[in-house]
């Protein structure tokens, strides 16, 4: 088994980011078996789809660095990288856009709300990003990527090509990887609108818990956070139409390792002037200790690019002999 995932180093990370993804690479990476592995890397290849400051994209990719071994990443048990460390991405991202099909990539629902009415005046980057993405899991055979509703179209185009350029030069290069969805990663949204996924684009800071925030901004946010004059019902179904709400139990149920039924039976017929006070100090627990292992990362970035070194080392190794077949292929070497 061979788990690939990655993340655009874009600034500071939130309680979404954690829960959602980064706590499940941890969890991942921790129940390996002998023989399997982990490779997490920082997408700045990605991230130069959009208008991008060089200063600002150096400096996030160590931060994101940081962040992740803060969060418990182990550059001993998962490959640890930046992606443009590696030139076998970009490499087998062009030999594979022989294979991608441009309606294919039409058809992707991200390119659509990226793109938006003004396609004519995107990056071709923005365009074929999805063809670096399957270049990303296929160059290193991965077996399964940890995917989000929002990748999963993605991944069925990596696997479309890894088939297709297969099936075109008569061998079995490529595995074509299966999603890992986890059902322990919970969806947290916006502590504004509870129909909104919590992001580090919306402009009100107050809408996330970032992991850097300290304590006081932590309770200060949960207690503003937007919920209803209902006290907590006894089951799941009684939060159907109350998205504020369900959203506050989860992140409860999420950071204590525990059910949204469980919190339920806990405190059921609380308030949420007493819920939300206990939920902070649940948040504190968690996430001062990432809190203050990143403040000490941060202290020293040279170590943090060290890692990053050492980890693209180890990931091009890997890489190599999928993009030498991968060329021979196609008839680039002999």
């Amino acid at each position: 088994m061979r788990v690939v995932s990655g993340i655009q180093p874009t600034g500071n990370l939130h309680l979404g980011n954690y829960l959602g993804a980064i706590r499940q690479w941890v969890a991942m990476q921790d129940t390996m078996e002998a023989g399997d592995e982990c490779l997490f890397f920082l997408a700045d290849l990605h991230a130069l789809t959009q208008p991008v400051v060089p200063a600002e994209l150096a400096a996030n990719t160590i931060e994101m660095a940081a962040t992740l071994l803060a969060c418990g990443i182990d550059p001993e048990r998962s490959v640890l990288f930046n992606q443009a460390r590696v030139p076998a991405h970009s490499e087998l991202a062009w030999l594979l856009g022989g294979t991608a099909r441009v309606g294919w990539l039409n058809r992707m629902t991200q390119w659509k709300d990226k793109a938006g009415k003004n396609r004519e005046g995107q990056s071709i980057g923005l365009f074929t990003y999805p063809v670096l993405q399957a270049a990303d899991v296929l160059v290193y055979q991965a077996t399964h990527v940890p995917v989000g509703d929002d990748q999963k179209q993605h991944l069925e185009l990596a696997r479309d090509i890894a088939v297709k350029f297969n099936q075109d030069f008569g061998l079995e290069l490529f595995t074509a990887p299966e999603p890992f969805v986890s059902a322990a990663a919970p969806r947290i949204m916006s502590l504004r609108d509870g129909t909104a996924k919590m992001s580090k684009s919306d402009p009100s800071d107050a809408s996330r818990i970032n992991l850097i925030d300290g304590d006081d901004a932590i309770a200060q946010k949960l207690r503003r956070a937007r919920t209803d004059a209902e006290p907590l019902p006894e089951t799941i179904e009684g939060l159907a139409y109350r998205a504020e709400a369900r959203n506050l139990v989860t992140i409860r149920a999420a950071l204590a390792g525990t059910t949204p039924q469980a919190v339920l039976d806990e405190v059921a017929g609380q308030g949420f002037g007493t819920f939300k006070p206990a939920l902070a100090d649940l948040a504190i627990a968690v996430l001062a200790p990432i809190r203050d292992e990143l403040a000490r990362r941060m202290a020293d970035r040279d170590a943090v690019a060290a890692v990053l070194a050492k980890g693209a080392e180890r990931a091009r190794t890997l890489a190599a002999p999928t993009l030498l077949a991968a060329q021979r292929a196609v008839g680039l070497q002999v």
